[in-house]
């Protein structure tokens, strides 16, 4: 079965805070204001996943829809991300519908309010940029009256998921629909084992397990700043070694099997404990390594009924590959994913051994979830019907930076605890610019703060 993915079409080439901001009361339908049963689209973030997420949108089911807005701080990426989007275009012959000209092109800190400005209520905006800025971009998409689809992770502190919780009910009163890019929940194979599941096919779930282990990945390892980048514009570029930006590569790598998890549990986890460390100090060149990530994670996840869950995560070059879940029940034992964040087929067997003579059902379908989850929220505005993914997308953001926070302090963390931890990675992410201040800063050294686990107990670093 093809595994797919969002970046496949590249490879060619706290509460007062957000209610102070400026949402309007009235509620607006799914439909537009408009007679044009064209949907518009702005794409805000143009990185692989923007662009794969664009893709999904133009071939949506329920269409037609147009992009006709793009913004980015960096303009090279911007300018890649156009000629993706234009082959893929013309490959299409006509079954994707862009216009894009240079005037609805933004780049800048601003970008993403000009590319809004393009759209009309009941429109779409999809929100790509690194998750520190999500609830910015959230809350302007709100008072524009713009349906929304933003990519995971939603939150990267407990200031943050305050804050998106708030703006979600917003978008709600305002009758906003949102999707969230955790495509497990839109993957078919997963669908069809969670009813089967619920219905008892493996009895009580008692134990669930997830790898996501392979080689350096994205921006998880960084060497020193080089000297034509300002901090802030390297540190945004490479997103993934800076927590304040991405949660680091445990809340950007691991969130998917951890949602998947929550999801055929039916909870989230009351508390987390966990360890890792940093073995490679440097590059192969030698090179020292700043980033702020650990380069392997081991998590154990504790749900309200005692059941656990155990999460490894590992980003080292020529270790054993694993990647993959699996759910443990009292009758039998099941493949979440067999591959990849969601990749089927998913199946179920008698007890607690992988025996093909013991297999009780396999699945078959192999449609994308990435573009499921597209025709599920196109499908709700056109029909109107209630749409909000933001409140699991939080708790899926929660639950990895709990793992996360446990690995990089020590001690148990409780989901309240990480909820209302008052260590806020970018409490000015909205008032940023990119010859200001970093959220974090260099030594002398080229080296950021990293995590201190059993020295900072209260705080990752």
């Amino acid at each position: 079965m093809p595994q797919h993915t969002r970046r496949d079409f590249l490879k060619k080439g706290t509460s007062a805070a957000v209610a102070a901001a400026t949402v309007p009361s009235l509620k607006v339908s799914g439909f537009h204001l408009s007679n044009d049963e064209t949907i518009q689209v702005a794409l805000v973030g143009c990185g692989g996943r923007g662009g794969g997420a664009a893709v999904n949108a133009m071939r949506a089911k329920g269409g037609p829809l147009k992009l006709v807005a793009m913004a980015d701080v960096f303009e090279d990426r911007q300018a890649n991300c156009v000629k993706n989007l234009s082959d893929a275009v013309e490959e299409s012959k006509g079954a994707m519908l862009m216009d894009v000209p240079a005037d609805r092109r933004f780049v800048g800190f601003d970008g993403y309010m000009k590319a809004m400005d393009c759209l009309r209520p009941g429109d779409i905006v999809i929100l790509t940029t690194p998750p520190a800025f999500r609830w910015v971009h959230f809350q302007y998409a709100i008072s524009k009256k713009l349906n929304v689809f933003m990519e995971k992770p939603v939150t990267v502190d407990g200031l943050s998921s305050r804050k998106m919780l708030e703006l979600s009910r917003l978008a709600d009163t305002a009758g906003l629909k949102v999707g969230v890019g955790l495509m497990s929940r839109h993957q078919v194979p997963l669908q069809e084992l969670y009813r089967k599941v619920k219905g008892g096919a493996i009895g009580d779930i008692l134990l669930v397990r997830g790898y996501r282990m392979h080689g350096p990945a994205g921006y998880s390892h960084s060497v020193p700043k080089p000297t034509n980048l300002s901090e802030v514009e390297y540190q945004i570029r490479r997103f993934h070694s800076f927590l304040w930006a991405s949660g680091g590569c445990f809340n950007d790598f691991y969130i998917h099997i951890i949602d998947h998890a929550n999801w055929f549990k039916g909870a989230v986890p009351v508390s987390a404990q966990g360890m890792g460390a940093k073995h490679y100090k440097s590059s192969p060149e030698g090179e020292p390594y700043v980033d702020q990530n650990f380069d392997n994670y081991a998590v154990e996840y504790t749900y309200p009924d005692g059941s656990k869950f155990y999460f490894e995560g590992r980003c080292i070059e020529g270790a054993n590959g694993v990647y993959s879940s699996y759910i443990h029940g009292s009758k039998g034992v099941a493949i979440a994913s067999r591959a990849n964040d969601c990749g089927g087929p998913s199946a179920i067997y008698k007890g607690q051994n992988f025996d093909d003579s013991k297999l009780v059902w396999k699945s078959t379908d192999t449609t994308n979830p990435y573009q499921n989850e597209w025709d599920a929220l196109v499908a709700a505005i056109r029909t109107n019907k209630p749409y909000n993914e933001v409140p699991r997308g939080v708790e899926a953001s929660v639950s990895s930076n709990m793992g996360r926070m446990a690995a990089h302090t020590a001690q148990v963390v409780t989901y309240d605890q990480m909820m209302n931890c008052e260590h806020a990675f970018a409490p000015h992410v909205d008032k940023m610019t990119l010859d200001g201040p970093a959220p974090v800063m260099a030594d002398e050294h080229g080296r950021y703060p990293v995590p201190q686990p059993g020295v900072l107990i209260d705080r990752e670093y």
